[in-house]
């Protein structure tokens, strides 16, 4: 018996973000997820090395890379309509949800607990360990938000002003997020700034 799972993973490729933006570069979600993932891995990293966490940064890139796996199916809701009001937010993210049951369906029974926890939190953890996801689940979110910043400094850095006030909302939703998680800050003050640098820039 063959399963679909897999196969259907792979069209994150064919799903374009900022649908509704003038794009000087398509951008699409396989890529998007990768940066999400080093990021998210960096993140974890620096808290671990300097501010004594235990996060499991292996798996905050795996969770990165499945992160926005469900719009395969629901493809890609622009943020301001996904968040427009509490009844759209809600009712988008159970769409999500059954999308992502949609997902984990294609899989195999014995291989399907592995990757529901990658989807969601586990439930078995013990009180310790459910905060230590929580919070490294935190920074994948973080990590989804770098990696949207950067995209307005390139679109900015091409000339393009279309993302002028996605820009705004990323880094005021990042500035909060500073204040609870400093792996935020370190990342931003040591790393951002270069994604606009030339190519011979960045290897002089």
């Amino acid at each position: 018996m063959s399963y679909n799972f897999f196969a259907t993973i792979s069209r994150m490729k064919y799903i374009q973000r900022w649908a509704l933006m003038r794009n000087s570069r398509p951008e699409n979600l396989s890529e998007h997820s990768l940066e999400v993932a080093m990021i998210a891995h960096a993140l974890c990293t620096i808290g671990n090395v300097r501010y004594g966490r235990n996060l499991d940064g292996e798996k905050a890139a795996l969770i990165s890379l499945y992160h926005d796996a469900s719009e395969i199916i629901t493809g890609d809701m622009p943020t301001p309509v996904k968040y427009f009001n509490h009844d759209i937010r809600d009712a988008y993210k159970e769409v999500e949800e059954k999308a992502e049951d949609r997902l984990l369906s294609q899989l195999p029974d014995d291989l399907r607990p592995e990757y529901e926890r990658i989807f969601r939190m586990d439930a078995a953890l013990s009180e310790e360990s459910a905060k230590e996801e929580q919070y490294m689940r935190e920074l994948v979110k973080a990590a989804d938000k770098i990696s949207a910043m950067i995209k307005c400094i390139a679109e900015e850095t091409s000339g393009n002003a279309e993302f002028r006030t996605a820009q705004k909302t990323i880094e005021d939703t990042l500035e909060k997020m500073k204040e609870s998680h400093p792996e935020v800050r370190d990342f931003i003050d040591e790393f951002v700034e270069p994604y606009g640098n030339t190519l011979d820039e960045l290897l002089s």
